[in-house]
């Protein structure tokens, strides 16, 4: 006997397909990161991640304005840091006057809606290129986490919507939250990066940046003291509980595809909104592959979009956010 209820019917037609499709896309799920430089007119290609591009100020409105018009409306805010202005202590992040600041004012400008996020860390101004100040060979964590404080002051001073601390520093949301609220920005959000892991899909990011931990005796030469072991699961639950009892809004998973499963366990598990960061490691190899003509750009993009949400996520900070929302319109 034929079954009564055939699953197939339901697939029929694009038409049927939409109708009952569980996981919708839309321009509200995208969080865009935007890379900053000094000067004028400058529109950099990172290397490393094709059409993809560092801004200088003045051309840094006029993305914004793009993104606005698009149905984008969040950005996420990264700075490259002259050398000239680096050194242990991370001096240049609270200077009021500093790149990360008039851009966040920039953004703000163009486009005052423009939700804004910013990248709290020290890796850009860091001489080592390490997310906290070195002392006697390692990261230190709590003189660290004070200028982490500072930092996130400054940018709320400046106009920063929410504060994005992406150096997995143990404490540093309490310390963040207290400050804020002792300096009145009682508004301003907490995005941490709860559970980010020390993994190899950085690379690109790092080129945009110059922000590689740099090969010096006696300094570490990667992340692994501070950022997660990619072996371990419970331990990101842990570091997600700790984020959100310190005061955490959101919370996010870093990278996204390769842990789309601790996606899964947290938003099982918290009542915050969950972000994911689509690295520029997966961003890269997508346009790799899709240039040799192994991939269909487009179709795999949608499905690795897709799949992020399905596991979970609330938020995509995608480097395919304009892509994927020219796509579906």
């Amino acid at each position: 006997m034929y079954p009564i209820r055939r699953n197939r019917r339901l697939r029929t037609n694009e038409a049927i397909r939409s109708l009952v499709r569980e996981t919708i896309i839309s321009p509200n799920d995208f969080l865009v990161p935007l890379f900053v430089v000094e000067g004028k007119g400058v529109k950099e290609e990172i290397a490393s991640m094709p059409n993809y591009y560092r801004y200088s100020l003045d051309l840094l409105q006029a993305e914004v304005k793009e993104l606005w018009k698009l149905g984008l409306k969040s950005v996420l805010l990264f700075v490259k840091v002259p050398d000239s202005l680096k050194d242990n202590k991370g001096t240049e992040a609270i200077n009021p006057e500093g790149l990360m600041q008039r851009a966040i004012k920039t953004v703000k400008n163009a486009c005052p809606e423009m939700l804004v996020m910013t990248d709290v860390a020290l890796d850009p101004y860091s001489i080592y290129g390490h997310d906290g100040i070195i002392e006697n060979g390692k990261v230190t964590n709590d003189a660290t986490v004070d200028i982490l404080a500072d930092m996130s002051v400054s940018h709320a001073e400046a106009g920063a919507d929410i504060v994005a601390p992406s150096d997995m520093m143990d404490g540093r949301i309490l310390a963040i939250r207290e400050a804020l609220e002792d300096n009145e920005f009682t508004d301003t959000g907490i995005m941490s990066y709860s559970a980010k892991y020390a993994s190899a899909f950085y690379g690109p990011f790092r080129d945009a940046l110059d922000s590689a931990p740099v090969d010096v005796q006696d300094i570490p030469k990667d992340k692994k003291t501070y950022q997660m072991d990619y072996a371990n699961r419970f331990e990101a639950l842990r570091e997600t509980e700790m984020d959100i009892d310190e005061g955490a809004d959101i919370v996010m998973v870093k990278p996204g595809l390769c842990y789309l499963d601790i996606v899964r366990e947290i938003k099982n598990e918290v009542d915050v909104p969950v972000a994911v960061y689509q690295v520029s490691g997966e961003y890269a190899m997508l346009k790799a592959a899709s240039e040799k003509g192994w991939l269909d750009h487009d179709a795999v993009m949608l499905e690795q979009i897709t799949a992020i949400k399905r596991a979970g996520a609330d938020i995509i900070a995608s480097y395919f956010a304009k892509d994927v929302v020219k796509l579906l319109s």
